[in-house]
């Protein structure tokens, strides 16, 4: 079974779709070549179908035929080993930290908080558009080894991901969609021109994304997924 079967196979166990219509008949009628291309022919028809009936969240499992898969704002590029980038990574774009107040006026998001964590050490805001409302706020615990990064869920992308396979694992937050990514990764700031901003690329630690209405999060840090959970599922 090839790593796509197994990742649909895992991701239909518990996600709410319609009953599917069968296709096997005429997957079956236009098959020309010899048998042993069923099984890739049959995993592009399943895709096709998940993608027609999920949700535009779910979506993004389409792009995981490419080696790419993007959901809430990020994109995860399933690729060799990372190579630890050069260098001190530059901050994303007008960062800069602000009282939790100010930073709640900043951006156009509710600034959730952590019951599990409570208030943060730091509050940063970043990449604001020409009126001034920021794309981002992150929250820092533990010195910024532990940080919560919200952003508008609304925008395209904010991240960029390179992860070892099979490193980006499928989960959910209070029963919506998730993922978590279990081992160190290269992380890079996509701008709001969609281009990939290589000066920000640094090794992230495991990471925890998802997406709650029109916010999306990541949650980042030396913790274990049951650990991660916890805390993300105390956002008040």
């Amino acid at each position: 079974m090839g790593d796509l079967e197994r990742e649909l196979r895992d991701l239909s166990a518990w996600l709410e779709t319609p009953e599917p219509p069968d296709v096997t008949a005429r997957v079956r009628v236009r098959l020309d070549k010899p048998v042993r291309r069923w099984r890739p022919l049959a995993a592009a028809a399943l895709v096709a179908l998940l993608v027609a009936v999920l949700p535009p969240t779910r979506a993004a499992v389409a792009d995981a035929v490419a080696g790419l898969l993007r959901f809430a704002g990020v994109s995860i590029a399933t690729s060799p080993a990372p190579t630890p980038p050069a260098g001190t990574p530059s901050p994303l774009p007008a960062q800069r930290t602000a009282a939790l107040d100010e930073a709640q006026r900043a951006v156009r998001f509710p600034i959730r908080l952590p019951a599990s964590l409570g208030p943060p050490e730091q509050v940063l805001v970043a990449d604001p558009d020409p009126s001034g409302v920021c794309r981002v706020a992150t929250l820092l615990y533990d010195g910024g080894a532990l940080r919560i990064d919200a952003f508008d869920g609304r925008l395209n992308l904010a991240f960029h991901k390179e992860v070892t396979p099979p490193g980006a694992e499928w989960t959910q937050v209070d029963g919506g969609f998730a993922i978590w990514v279990d081992r160190p990764h290269v992380l890079s700031y996509v701008d709001r021109a969609g281009e990939v901003r290589t000066e920000t690329a640094r090794l992230a630690a495991a990471t925890l994304i998802w997406q709650d209405a029109d916010v999306s999060y990541r949650l980042e840090g030396s913790l274990s997924k049951a650990e991660a959970l916890e805390i993300a599922r105390s956002l008040r």
